[in-house]
């Protein structure tokens, strides 16, 4: 369970081109990819932002966190 198997793609790409034919696939999959993109450059954003704060606080001395 979870696994996607070769049929299962085969039937699912050929349940898109019924659905949006040919030309519409490229767009689709690039509007995709760029979605994919953006949300790792925000999902690596987000992480670089939490290790600069956690640096930030651990660089501070005891009497600095009272």
């Amino acid at each position: 369970m979870g696994n996607i198997g070769t049929t299962e793609i085969i039937l699912i790409v050929a349940v898109l081109f019924l659905f949006f034919g040919a030309k519409k696939i490229p767009e689709f999959a690039q509007g995709l990819g760029k979605g994919i993109r953006e949300f790792r450059k925000a999902s690596r954003e987000i992480q670089e932002e939490i290790d600069t704060e956690s640096k930030k606080l651990d660089s501070k001395t005891p009497e600095q966190k009272g």
